[in-house]
């Protein structure tokens, strides 16, 4: 990074902080740029979104409210107008629009968008609110609420993949998507032309906790642990063998050991991921593209994440990602 004070180089920092937030206090790692001429200190607008999100996410998991990507989410899967969703929950008629833009909800109106999510709940806000619509409009708003009600697969899913485990540090706060984890693994498959098991959990642990590094947070939803060989995510069996998409391929060496490789003949689609995701794995990917499993594995038992938590047994916090040697 070029110094505006000096026009010479300047070295990015980090630290424990400090911020309050709706007269709360939360630590975070704050990160900074130091002239190394002057030793001033400046942000960029990057670094500042990644600063306080750190906060928001934290103050969204510790009151249950829910992320953006969430508040979109539940209301594309009722089928309704970011107003008539105003409507319905009594909210001011542009408010869940700027919910869904980020705006932080009060902790009464985050605990109601969190509930919503359970279609018995979002039917009594429906019933309560009859009144303000027309006798079909309110008719197609419950058929739609009572087709979700009857089609439990979604969270029985998550649960299977993500291991119940609620949007928190322990999984970089990452949208928690079965579909977006799929094409991710599907683009590290197509890339490295194949995967073994032990590059795959290495590929997507370096994925995760750069994105939370760079953008403040992660990328799969999945959540991580350090065993002998090296960060893994939790229940990466269950992962591998749920899509049916990628198949498990047993490769023998020559020196009579034999190696699991996942395969597809699937390509990844692009459109799940933001610019901003497809650079963080083509990131990956040039970083990593020259090293086989071995190598990997050596090289993520260098990062403090790893050294950390390996005698732990418990999940890696993700704010280890500031302190990545390999990225």
């Amino acid at each position: 990074m070029q110094s505006p004070f000096t026009g010479g180089h300047a070295t990015l920092r980090q630290e424990s902080a400090e911020l309050t937030f709706r007269k709360e206090k939360f630590q975070y790692v704050h990160q900074f740029y130091e002239c190394d001429e002057t030793k001033q200190r400046f942000t960029t607008t990057v670094l500042d979104e990644v600063n306080i999100g750190q906060v928001y996410n934290q103050y969204r998991s510790k009151y249950g409210i829910p992320f953006p990507d969430e508040i979109k989410h539940v209301r594309q899967r009722y089928g309704l107008s970011a107003t008539k969703m105003s409507q319905i929950l009594g909210f001011g008629d542009n408010q869940y629009r700027l919910y869904e833009n980020g705006d932080m909800p009060s902790e009464t109106n985050g605990k109601i968008l969190m509930s919503i999510q359970n279609p018995l709940v979002f039917e009594n806000f429906v019933i309560n609110a009859k009144n303000q619509f027309d006798e079909q409009d309110y008719v197609n708003i419950l058929e739609k609420v009572t087709a979700i009600k009857a089609d439990k697969n979604e969270l029985l899913i998550k649960g299977y993949i993500f291991n119940g485990i609620r949007r928190d540090i322990f999984n970089g706060y990452a949208t928690q998507s079965i579909s977006k984890l799929k094409n991710i693994i599907l683009f590290f498959i197509e890339k490295f032309d194949g995967a073994f098991y032990t590059m795959m959990n290495k590929l997507l642990f370096y994925a995760d906790f750069y994105s939370y590094k760079t953008t403040g947070k992660g990328l799969t939803g999945l959540a991580y642990k350090a065993i002998q060989h090296g960060p893994v995510p939790m229940r990466w069996d269950r992962i591998y063998s749920f899509y049916d998409e990628i198949q498990p391929e047993i490769v023998h060496f020559d020196s009579g050991a034999e190696g699991t490789k996942l395969t597809s003949t699937l390509s990844p689609d692009l459109a799940e991921f933001t610019e901003d995701e497809l650079n963080i794995l083509e990131t990956i990917y040039q970083r990593f593209k020259s090293e086989n499993s071995a190598k990997i594995s050596d090289i993520s038992h260098n990062e403090e994440a790893w050294q950390t938590y390996v005698h732990s047994g418990q999940m890696i916090r993700f704010d280890m990602a500031f302190t990545l040697k390999a990225i």
